[in-house]
């Protein structure tokens, strides 16, 4: 309950959207393996983001 208002950081938000693309590259990758290929490559940009923010 305390945690209702407690911002998120940026590692947290950069995690929220490593995890949404790698559901939408999941998802394409049954029928657009071109695009899915461009959002794994997206999603590890972000990983290497993560990693110099921790």
């Amino acid at each position: 309950m305390f945690g209702l208002f407690k911002k998120k950081s940026p590692v947290e938000k950069l995690q929220e959207k490593h995890k949404k693309i790698l559901e939408q590259a999941f998802q394409l990758s049954k029928s657009d393996r071109s695009a899915s290929d461009k959002l794994y490559a997206e999603a590890a940009e972000i990983e290497k983001e993560i990693s110099r923010h921790s």
